[in-house]
């Protein structure tokens, strides 16, 4: 029961959750902050998967978008014990000749890397990584007015083409493959308009921060924004499902981390006929099917670009990236599926006993797909790092299922809450002159299910809170906080500077 009644509540703590209840409390307002599981985070999360020991993250795992987040930039996470680690090599991408291509921390050492495609790379990157200052917060926001339409109509010309074309400009096989690797994250076909977009994100963040993983686990992240918020005055309650309004104790504005299935369960019925119709015919798109594995050594990577990287993208050529993507988007499980490996434990040593490691890896498989890959994606793993099978002392698997189970956020097995092509870019979940509102006024969507979508920057949770601040409470939540208050002390509405989500 609760005891008192809150000016905002916030259901669900991943990282849109805690990016809204810490937005909200930074404008003063008495803020409770409720997850149904017992431990915060959402997608955050770092368990014993496989054997004592071994720290595997149960979902998320490399933070390139986290460590770049225009707002978690704003906080001071440090202070709550959160440390990146930024592996040498941001990802490797190996070939069957026993090379790799790699993407490296600097723009110019990847470059230099690629041979005949060297002068192309750095002419389509150079320029975004420059400007990336200027267009992050538009690029991770919703569709509004930018602040610099000039250097965000630059980086939309490439962002909005299919992977597919953009990776024509490249010769070899090597930049072609690589750069598929990075679009096949946006999670679809790569022959769809705008997957090159998070390949593109993904290659700036990898130039402007690396790809950083947070030492102890993602758990290390949620932990930290939690932190914060709790320093800033806010209550969080842990161990309680959200299965209706009327669980919830007075507040003049809910904010929903959950996506419009979960939505409709709890809210529907207070929910406008055509916005209920909206959220119906909301697009999840394919799910993932993941590996955890406890390794008695480390990954034997051919390619010694492999060893020194936080991931592997494990796939190939473009042409079977694309093949892999585009069957799982039909309902077809590949051969060869592509799989995305991540390997903490070589530069992160709380994740595994003392000359052991860690591995986690997935591959895309159709929506609610009850298929065991295993196989198939250790296969691939041992295609490029043979002996690896012979290395692993503990697996634990996830299908879709028991990953919506985990987290109900992933609709059969979706991370992305929803499937992010063109059509659900910036109308997610809804055509909306704000995407965040929903038809009941002071009920709001904070998840990935808005813009921008999925990845851990806290960005859809940023943007909502915003919107709830102007609708709601009438203050004018700056496009970004300049520095975070200090601890116990919130940003008063005089502070705050116009804005508009």
């Amino acid at each position: 029961m609760h005891t008192s009644d809150y000016d905002a509540v916030v259901v669900g703590s991943g990282p849109n959750g805690l990016a809204a209840a810490i937005v909200l409390q930074q404008a003063g307002l008495a803020v409770l902050l409720i997850e149904g599981h017992k431990q915060i985070g959402g997608g955050l999360r770092t368990a014993e998967l496989t054997l004592p020991g071994f720290r595997h993250d149960v979902c998320s795992a490399i933070h390139p978008l986290a460590a770049g987040s225009p707002f978690f930039q704003t906080l001071p996470l440090a202070r709550y014990g959160l440390q990146y680690l930024t592996p040498p090599v941001a990802a490797a991408h190996p070939f069957d000749d026993g090379r790799a291509a790699a993407v490296m921390n600097s723009l110019e050492d990847t470059a230099r890397r690629l041979g005949p495609d060297e002068q192309v790379y750095r002419q389509l990157l150079a320029p975004l990584v420059a400007r990336w200052p200027r267009i992050g917060a538009d690029v991770l926001g919703p569709l509004q007015v930018p602040q610099h339409p000039l250097d965000l109509a630059r980086f939309g010309l490439a962002a909005l083409q299919p992977a597919t074309l953009l990776a024509r400009r490249f010769r070899a096989e090597a930049a072609k493959g690589l750069f598929a690797g990075m679009a096949a994250h946006a999670i679809q076909p790569l022959e769809n308009l705008t997957t090159a977009a998070i390949g593109l994100v993904l290659l700036i963040a990898a130039h402007r921060q690396g790809w950083p993983l947070p030492r102890g686990g993602s758990q290390s992240i949620a932990d930290a924004l939690a932190a914060h918020f709790v320093a800033l005055g806010g209550k969080i309650e842990t161990g309680t499902y959200v299965n209706s309004l009327q669980q919830l104790p007075v507040a003049r504005a809910v904010l929903f981390d959950v996506t419009p299935a979960q939505l409709l369960r709890i809210a529907g019925h207070s929910l406008s006929d055509v916005y209920q119709w909206q959220l119906r015919r909301y697009r999840y798109g394919m799910g993932v099917f993941k590996v955890d594995w406890a390794l008695a050594e480390p990954v034997p990577w051919t390619a010694p670009e492999c060893r020194q990287a936080g991931t592997v993208h494990l796939g190939g050529t473009l042409a079977e990236i694309a093949a892999g993507e585009r069957d799982a988007a039909r309902g077809r499980h590949p051969e060869r599926p592509f799989v995305l490996l991540a390997q903490q434990s070589l530069f992160d040593d709380t994740r595994a006993p003392a000359g052991q490691h860690t591995a986690w890896g997935y591959c895309h498989v159709p929506n609610g797909s009850k298929v065991d890959m295993t196989a198939a994606i250790e296969r691939q793993v041992e295609r490029f790092a043979p002996g690896f099978r012979e290395r692993i002392i503990g697996r634990h698997t996830f299908d879709t299922a028991e990953l919506e189970t985990y987290n109900p956020n992933y609709v059969g097995g979706d991370i992305n809450g929803g499937r992010l092509d063109l059509t659900q870019l910036f109308t997610r979940p809804a055509l909306r002159a704000s995407p965040y509102r929903t038809s009941k006024p002071g009920l709001y969507l904070c998840s990935s299910a808005t813009p921008p979508g999925g990845g851990v920057h806290g960005m859809c949770g940023y943007h909502a809170a915003r919107r709830a601040l102007r609708d709601v409470f009438g203050l004018s939540a700056s496009p970004l906080y300049q520095e975070s208050p200090a601890p116990g002390q919130a940003t008063s509405a005089r502070h705050m500077a116009g804005g508009n989500s």
